[in-house]
Order: structure tokens, then C-alpha cells, then sequence
């Protein structure tokens, strides 16, 4: 049973950092590409940050360039996302992705979700 369990959401203040985690099961952890998406209210869920299956290369939209840091653990089935400075337009629930093409068709999962509020 496939499961991406998202944790370390939580209300922070602005300016603050927050370390996301995502402990995965179910799928071989180091043939999927990892991303983090997240979604505001009332706005469509927006790609944050990639990191491909050996963890050498990154990807990040511009608003977290430079304050977040995808990383992935492959021993440990897990993949982070460290986030600082954080903004209260960052508030959103965050989702871990996991996607592969090395199978046909393409496999595409994802976790619940984890709440982080920017609020002073």
C-alpha cells in the first residue's frame, strides 16, 4: 500500500523557518522524482520544489527560490522541504508528490497534506 505521509506543518511568524517531511512507503522511494506542491484557499495547487531520484538536482519556483531547500533521504524514504523567511503568502496546505516514468503508465502519487499558516 502506497503511503506519503506529510509532517512539521504548524503556525509560524513571519520571518520564521519550518522543516516539512514526507516518510513514504509502498513504491520504490529512489526511482520516483520527489516534488512538494501546495495550495492556498481558493487558489490552484502550485508546484514548489523538485528534486530528481538521485537527489543531485533541484528545482524551485520563484517565490521559494532562495528561501527553501528540497532534499531527500533515499535510505530513509523520506523527502524534506526546509523553508525559511517565511511569508504569510506561503501559508497554504503542502503536498508531497512522488512521480516516475519509468513505468508505463507513468506512476503518480500523492500525500495528504500539512498545514502551514505565516501569521503574526
Amino acid at each position: 500500500q502506497v503511503q506519503l505521509v506529510e509532517s512539521g506543518g504548524g503556525l509560524v511568524q513571519p520571518g520564521g523557518s519550518l522543516r516539512l517531511s514526507c516518510a513514504t512507503s509502498g513504491f520504490i522511494f529512489s526511482w520516483y522524482a520527489m516534488s512538494w506542491y501546495r495550495q492556498a484557499p481558493g487558489k490552484e495547487r502550485e508546484l514548489v520544489a523538485t528534486i530528481n531520484r538521485a537527489g543531485g538536482s533541484t528545482n524551485y519556483a520563484d517565490s521559494v527560490k532562495g528561501r527553501s531547500t528540497i532534499s531527500r533521504d533515499n535510505a530513509k524514504n523520506t523527502v524534506y522541504l526546509q523553508m525559511n523567511s517565511l511569508k504569510p503568502e506561503d501559508t497554504a496546505v503542502y503536498y508531497c508528490n512522488a512521480y516516475s516514468d519509468l513505468y508505463r503508465p507513468d506512476r503518480n502519487y500523492w500525500g495528504q497534506g500539512t498545514q502551514v499558516t505565516v501569521s503574526s
